[in-house]
């Protein structure tokens, strides 16, 4: 028999976010979804360095359209399939779909290794392809679990400790891909590394407690476009839960499109090369998980269960170090030489930006963990995998949208400093329609620092059944 939660009075008052990482009933889930994060973005990243620099070896396509061409491959299965992954997540119990869903990404690994091994671009974006749907299939999965698995007052600790570990697992794949990429025996180096990942999420994710089925006779619907208005209807039902998508999804959106224009924005303003790439990256991850840690501290300050108050103060970061983040950078480095990291540490303004870069990432993760957590306390237990699902959903079309205004943006003739400062203008836009729809952000967040006092000590008792 699993470990039962604390008491609330005992979670609330001597919990600590990290020692979760020390029970059965959440580090299985914790390290199954960090190695997974891992080679996602470690064979992704790889794959899309090896056709930038050796396509003419594998097709006559440019390197340009092989890389929107992979990065949509890996997103389309979240629009396909979110919806009946988010069925099957309220159907069946969620730690066998865990397990289901690791022993998918060895089978995909296999089939990466055999289109290395034929040299076949088809293969490799077919295994490109299944790993997204993997990513699809346990998406709903590893949110939906947490209430389950979870006391309340254990909520924004675990959806930081999760959130943080994403980003920083992201970094570790994304740096890991493109250095196995380079090397002569690289290819080899990207399988052996994935088949062991994969295998080590498999053994992970066994250790996952059960976690029953809220809705065992649901039946699965044909239709992935029907189901898809359906969970998103179920995602309606709860005004805030359903503007919590909308925030989390503006976020993923912003922090897509930063990182997307590390690479020229590094050498176009910044005159640096690969390493201040990575320093960028690094840096903003480290900012993300960083801030989603702070969120348990922040939120117990108070003795909420969750603080929909921080959202405002996350938001309110982000605008600031955006729009200064935008006027950060040194004139453009034109066609000078590309500068060493040791050197360009030495300007002022490269600090500038990477303190920008730092607490930007810092305010966005106090902004979206709150967001994860009120989605999982205020859905109703009997489909809250499928509002997850919806969640999922957004998230790929709002990153998808943004992507395509960037490029259209950036095709007119604009900066990528504009780019900035028109996507921290738009944060601030869209943050202010959800509090001015859901004034309970703002209030909150006036209570938080002590301006005004609160109505009720505590007001988690809304939504979903444990």
């Amino acid at each position: 028999m699993n470990k039962m939660p604390p008491s609330p009075e005992r979670a609330n008052e001597r919990h600590s976010q990290f020692s979760l990482l020390r029970e059965k009933r959440f580090w299985p889930l914790f390290a199954t979804q960090f190695l997974g994060a891992f080679n996602d973005n470690a064979y992704k990243n790889a794959l899309m360095v090896l056709l930038a620099f050796r396509a003419a070896s594998w097709t006559d396509i440019a390197p340009e359209m092989l890389a929107n061409l992979s990065a949509g491959l890996f997103i389309l299965p979240f629009f396909l399939f979110s919806a009946t992954a988010g069925q099957l997540a309220d159907k069946f119990d969620k730690a066998r779909l865990a397990r289901l869903a690791k022993a998918l990404e060895i089978a995909i690994i296999l089939i990466a290794a055999l289109g290395f091994g034929l040299h076949s671009l088809p293969v490799l974006l077919t295994a490109l392809f299944l790993l997204g749907l993997q990513s699809t299939l346990f998406g709903p999965v590893k949110y939906a679990i947490l209430p389950q698995h979870l006391h309340p007052a254990e909520l924004v600790g675990g959806n930081a400790l999760v959130e943080a570990g994403t980003f920083i697992s992201i970094l570790l794949g994304t740096l890991t891909g493109g250095l196995l990429a380079g090397l002569d025996d690289g290819i080899a180096w990207i399988v052996g590394i994935c088949l062991a990942v994969a295998a080590g999420g498999f053994w992970a994710s066994r250790r996952i407690p059960a976690a029953p089925a809220p809705e065992p006779a649901l039946k699965i619907t044909a239709n992935p476009l029907a189901e898809t208005w359906h969970c998103i209807g179920f995602a309606r039902r709860e005004r805030s839960v359903f503007l919590s998508i909308l925030g989390i999804s503006w976020f993923w959106t912003y922090g897509a499109l930063l990182l997307t224009q590390f690479p020229v924005y590094t050498k176009v303003v910044l005159g640096g090369g690969e390493s201040l790439v990575t320093a960028l990256l690094a840096v903003f991850s480290v900012g993300i998980g960083a801030g989603s840690l702070l969120c348990d501290k922040l939120t117990r300050r108070r003795g909420k269960l969750v603080e929909p108050g921080l959202v405002p103060l996350g938001a309110l970061g982000m605008v600031i170090f955006g729009i200064d983040l935008s006027f950060a950078a040194p004139a453009p480095a034109g066609g000078a030489a590309l500068l060493p990291l040791a050197e360009l540490l030495r300007d002022g303004g490269t600090w500038r930006v990477l303190l920008d870069l730092l607490f930007l990432g810092g305010f966005g993760g106090i902004y979206c963990v709150p967001l994860y957590a009120l989605v999982q306390q205020r859905s109703q237990a009997q489909y809250r995998a499928r509002i997850i699902a919806a969640n999922n959903i957004f998230n790929a079309l709002f990153m998808v949208a943004g992507a395509l205004g960037a490029s259209a943006f950036l095709h007119h003739g604009h900066g990528i400093p504009a780019l900035f400062l028109l996507a921290a203008a738009l944060h601030g836009v869209v943050t202010i329609y959800i509090f001015s729809v859901v004034p309970e952000f703002p209030l909150r967040a006036l209570v938080w620092l002590g301006w005004r006092r609160g109505d009720k000590p505590n007001d988690e008792g809304r939504g979903g059944s444990q």
